[in-house]
């Protein structure tokens, strides 16, 4: 027992960051799949990633880089850098959804599951070494 909590204690960001990243992923892929019946899939995916990235940072800051700060300041721009990497990564994502459905003629939904897996690994990679970086 106390091997396996070592080890979530030394994975801890990375755990957390998974299952969390697994919530979002429902909330955008669900988001992504209600909006896909009724609009274009380049706006059904803006509007999925608007109420992913929402639960993202949540989520991120709270419980997964346990993020706190005492001024506005550095509040502000740990919201700021995290909404901008987040967009550079829609960037990414509408890139994938077009080149697969547009350009391939893949299915939308499976699309989506594809690029959320590169997605996820982007961002993760973004949080940890930029946005909530440790202040130790």
């Amino acid at each position: 027992m106390n091997k396996a909590l070592e080890l979530f204690k030394k994975y801890h960001d990375l755990i957390t960051y998974v299952f969390f990243g697994g919530v979002t992923t429902v909330v955008n892929t669900v988001v992504f799949a209600l909006c896909d019946l009724v609009m274009n899939y380049q706006i059904a995916n803006i509007i999925a990633w608007f109420a992913s990235v929402l639960v993202a940072y949540i989520t991120n800051k709270l419980w997964v880089f346990n993020s706190h700060y005492e001024t506005f300041h550095e509040a502000f721009r740990e919201f700021y850098m995290f909404f901008g990497l987040r967009v550079a990564s829609l960037v990414l994502d509408q890139a994938i959804m077009t080149v697969g459905i547009s350009l391939l003629g893949w299915n939308a939904l499976l699309v989506k599951i594809i690029d959320q897996v590169v997605v996820i690994a982007s961002n993760y990679l973004f949080s940890k070494y930029f946005i909530f970086k440790s202040k130790k």
